[in-house]
């Protein structure tokens, strides 16, 4: 792994380390579920296909109320703690023990079973708001420095990537231990391993952003919602990310879902999900000190753009797999990791910048709403994807089934799956090239950074 690149900055190595192992909550919540609920609700609860679309895609929806609550609470937080690591602590304390209870197994199938995870995913849905939104807000607040929070930033990708690999490929390796298509008992031991990895890594960094400083505005906005919505609303370089977000989530969601079809029925092997995982993750610890100087000397939305292109073209050539086999299908794999690597990296950079801006702009501390709308949106259409591949599924045929009574899917249901791992996500992710456009907040040098411009 390459050590990150360190600048001359106002926060100490120990707060990036603490702050970067928190990313383990945001890379296993995002890659877990969305890489096994929806598996491990058709093929071990016997839920159809486009019933478990829906109970990923519902409890989302409650995202759209509780993360803008919690940001707006955090932010009007008065508290020896800070206004922020309060709420991260009370998200350690509560979100392990749903994560588990979802992959419990309990003895229901069809209906009943989906509804017993959509309860528990929602009350993980709850307790996720509660930790990252404080947490992905701290950034914007701990400098001023415009290139700095980039360079802050690529701590937490590499934990990232950690994370991302040890959910990626561990989870799915505990699942798959005692049967490809994974057992009750199996789901159950993966759900208690990555619950206490979830724990200590969430306390973790509560612990470890303790001497984090706090750079952004005093005083909460202390606005009503409307006053405070349409001040939003007034932000376009806030909208435009958020757009662009969601549109590389979308492609990023589908991709996640539709990979342990892809390993089971278009490379011939369950277990291959892992290795997959593995092509995907390697770039993200590889390339951070790269993607940090090509924001630098393209500038962030330059380097997106690169980002972009490296991830549609791997994507679009995995449609070639069925032709050329399981190689290929890991180089290109490969390369989308290192366009995902850039697209995270990046996303979460250009917030930190929207974040400050609103806040020298405004004079008001408004960061958890903003914060908390943007990852609320964007939750919510990473479940979207998982619906819209759960939809191509079943248009193509998908027949759901249980471990103990494997089925021979149609050849409809094989080309279904191809394309939503392959060529939908790649047209979503060439789209989100054309909204990079939109975003016009520039470095200091550049034209006046507005909030409203």
């Amino acid at each position: 792994m390459i050590t990150p690149v360190v600048t001359a900055s106002t926060v100490p190595r120990g707060v990036r380390l603490g702050y970067g192992v928190g990313s383990f909550c945001t890379a296993t919540v995002t890659t877990v579920p969305g890489l096994l609920l929806l598996y491990y609700m058709t093929n071990s609860l016997a839920v159809p296909a486009w019933l478990a679309g829906v109970v990923v895609t519902v409890p989302k929806v409650w995202d759209l109320i509780v993360n803008p609550l919690v940001g707006r609470w955090s932010d009007r937080t008065r508290s020896r703690l800070g206004p922020r690591r309060p709420w991260m602590l009370a998200g350690a304390c509560t979100l392990p023990i749903a994560f588990f209870l979802m992959f419990a197994g309990p003895p229901l199938t069809g209906v009943p079973a989906a509804l017993y995870v959509g309860l528990c995913f929602l009350a993980m849905a709850t307790a996720y708001a509660l930790f990252e939104v404080p947490y992905k807000t701290m950034p914007g607040e701990m400098t001023h420095d415009y290139h700095e929070r980039t360079s802050l930033l690529q701590w937490r990708m590499v934990f990232i990537g950690v994370a991302t690999a040890i959910s990626g490929v561990l989870a799915p390796a505990i699942v798959t231990s005692r049967g490809d298509d994974g057992t009750l008992g199996s789901y159950r031991l993966m759900g208690t391993t990555i619950a206490v990895i979830l724990l200590l890594a969430m306390l973790g960094s509560f612990f470890g952003t303790a001497r984090a400083p706090m750079t952004g505005a005093p005083e909460a906005d202390r606005g009503g919602w409307r006053e405070q919505f349409a001040a939003i609303k007034g932000n376009r370089p806030f909208l435009w990310l958020t757009v662009l977000a969601c549109t590389q989530m979308l492609a990023v969601s589908m991709m996640l879902a539709a990979a342990p079809y892809f390993a089971a029925y278009t490379l011939g092997s369950p277990k291959a999900t892992q290795t997959l995982f593995a092509a995907l993750v390697g770039p993200i610890l590889l390339t951070m000190p790269l993607w940090v100087r090509l924001s630098r000397r393209f500038d962030k939305r330059g380097a997106m753009i690169v980002a972009v292109l490296l991830y549609g073209g791997g994507t679009t050539a995995a449609l070639a797999t069925p032709l050329f086999g399981a190689v290929w299908a890991h180089v290109m794999i490969l390369l989308v990791g290192v366009g995902y690597a850039g697209l995270q990296l990046l996303q979460y950079s250009m917030l930190a910048d929207v974040i400050a801006t609103d806040a020298a702009a405004t004079g008001k501390r408004r960061a958890g709403v903003l914060t908390g709308l943007w990852t609320a949106i964007e939750s919510g259409v990473s479940a979207f994807g998982a619906l819209v591949f759960g939809v191509i599924l079943s248009i193509g045929g998908f027949v759901e089934s249980e471990p103990n009574r494997p089925v021979q899917q149609p050849d409809s249901a094989l080309t279904a799956v191809l394309i939503g791992q392959a060529a939908v996500p790649a047209l979503i992710v060439f789209l989100s090239a054309l909204i990079t456009l939109r975003y016009r907040l520039t470095p200091p040098g550049g034209p006046a950074p507005d909030a409203s411009a």
